[in-house]
């Protein structure tokens, strides 16, 4: 139901959005030397430097290397006092009143629903099948009850709301995850601190450099936006099944049974112009579902103006076929007449 380029621009949206939030919130108020040595402009340019260094070696573990030096500097920041302790966590249920669960559900679940439903269910579910081809992605039903049944359970003990984003998702494959084994592997590190540490790594977090954290989201948004790119060559509505068998067919086509559709310079142009629609509109007003509908009201113009353009060929189409007959018609009579006075 949803065209291709609504969802490229949502997803290059999305990632833009991760982009200039990286720059204006977390390394636009760095200076060289605040707020302390530990989280600075200089040690943004050490990461951005690192990052670029490490483009092309994908072995080297950027982002937990990264990571562990932006834990140790965190340690360096919030001192003796604010240090995670040992703690079992112990699970506490909560049950909102009717005024809790109208704000939460009608104030601010409401406003959610076009964001959570197009980056982190229709976004997430094509952006797995471009960046991982030869697995198996997971369609917009399985997800979204994923993140319903997140919600729907965590809400009872107190969690903040949680999906699967897109952002996250590039951010795993750009840092180095391509099977599930490493989301396993991260959920366990998460649950393990949690359990035995709780809430006394909030402070840590806190503290966490923002000139680190702010050139891993810089790569991420990066990542994410890099999918507009296969939008007229390798996007997922352009394979269709191949009507020949023939080995120059199955030699284009995926798997030997589908081959990429040709456009037309027109057809890119539209698509391009779709997908931006999308993405502008999302940025200026910051709203994914603004995004959207500025997305699928430039979609539907372009369908009405080929439909229109379709009509206005069949007239001239039927036009001429008249216009022959009625010349048909006349050379006949013209034939009649000159056997008559002969």
């Amino acid at each position: 139901m949803i065209p291709t380029p609504v969802v490229k621009g949502i997803q290059v949206g999305a990632g833009l959005s991760l982009v200039i939030s990286a720059g204006t919130t977390l390394l636009q108020p760095l200076s060289w030397i605040t707020p302390n040595a530990f989280d600075n402009l200089i040690w943004a340019i050490f990461a951005f430097l690192a990052l670029l260094l490490t483009q092309r070696a994908a072995r080297i573990p950027y982002a937990l290397l990264t990571f562990i030096l932006g834990i140790v500097l965190a340690i360096c920041i919030a001192g003796q006092s604010n240090l995670p302790s040992f703690r079992i966590w112990h699970p506490n249920t909560f049950l909102p009143s009717w005024i809790d669960f109208k704000t939460g559900a009608l104030d601010a679940g409401l406003g959610q629903i076009p964001l959570t439903t197009l980056n982190s269910i229709i976004a997430v579910s094509y952006l797995s099948a471009d960046l991982l081809p030869h697995i198996p992605a997971p369609d917009v039903t399985s997800i979204g009850i994923s993140v319903a049944l997140m919600n729907l359970i965590g809400g009872w003990f107190g969690a903040m709301p949680v999906c699967h984003g897109s952002g996250g998702l590039a951010a795993q494959y750009k840092f180095g995850a391509r099977s599930g084994a490493s989301i396993i592997i991260l959920g366990l590190f998460k649950m393990i601190l949690g359990f035995l540490s709780g809430e006394s790594l909030v402070g840590l977090l806190r503290v966490y450099p923002k000139s680190l954290l702010g050139i891993m989201v810089f790569a991420a948004g990066l990542e994410l936006a890099k999918v507009g790119e296969s939008l007229n060559y390798g996007a997922r509505d352009l394979w269709e099944p191949s009507d020949s068998s023939s080995v120059s067919d199955q030699s284009e086509g995926r798997d030997g049974s589908k081959r990429r559709r040709q456009l037309s310079d027109e057809e890119r142009k539209e698509r391009w112009a779709v997908m931006f629609m999308t993405i502008g509109a999302l940025l200026a007003f910051k709203n994914d579902g603004v995004g959207f509908l500025a997305g699928m009201l430039c979609h539907w113009v372009y369908q009405t103006s080929k439909v229109w353009s379709a009509w206005e060929g069949w007239k001239t189409q039927r036009d001429g076929q008249k216009s022959r007959r009625n010349r048909r018609a006349n050379t006949i009579e013209e034939e009649e007449e000159l056997l008559t006075e002969t």
